[in-house]
């Protein structure tokens, strides 16, 4: 489905510490709705490392990252993760940002949010004049095959060692793009 970015009603706002609880509220919404189904515990153990208001408050003090809510006619429909100065192993003469998170609720998909958070964060990097925007992807999931269609490319791949996690999916691929900008014109 083609959407035109200019088209699409969502709003990206950016974060501070107080909004912590808004983040983890729509962490857990979200992943519920797409990845329980990967862990022996039902997420129990990554929900609590990752999600919890106190853990977002940490990661919020941050300055190398970088927190976005996104909304949909005002109601929060996902979030955005990035990390701002991040090399990426194997290509570190390029200055890099990972997107480390893009969280949807399932009733936020399929109507062109994913590309336009795709699309806002290669502007944020090209505004940062970084060279390379980066992100980790699970290999069973769909989401390989929309950010082929966003023009990153597979570099690499790993097994995540989490006990928790069933074997089956814990194989991840790591996708890089490179940006073109004034900055950077020899990529």
């Amino acid at each position: 489905m083609n959407h035109n970015p200019a088209q699409i009603s969502m709003e990206i706002i950016a974060c501070g510490t107080h909004d912590s609880k808004k983040l983890s509220d729509i962490a857990l919404r979200s992943y519920n709705d797409f990845y329980l189904y990967l862990w022996h515990d039902n997420g129990e153990w990554y929900r609590n490392r990752c999600f919890t208001p106190s853990v977002f408050e940490e990661e919020l003090k941050e300055p190398n990252h970088a927190f976005y809510l996104l909304k949909e006619k005002g109601e929060t429909v996902g979030f955005l993760k990035l990390n701002i100065d991040q090399p990426l192993t194997g290509h570190e003469q390029y200055d890099s940002l990972e997107l480390e998170r893009i969280y949807l609720v399932k009733s936020a998909t399929g109507k062109g949010f994913g590309r336009r958070v795709v699309e806002f964060c290669f502007d944020y990097a090209r505004n940062l004049h970084k060279e390379v925007i980066w992100l980790k992807a699970m290999d069973s999931s769909d989401a390989v095959l929309f950010y082929k269609r966003m023009g990153f490319e597979q570099c690499g791949t790993f097994v995540l060692d989490f006990e928790q996690m069933k074997k089956e999916y814990r194989g991840m691929v790591i996708m890089m793009k490179k940006l073109s900008n004034a900055a950077s014109s020899e990529i």
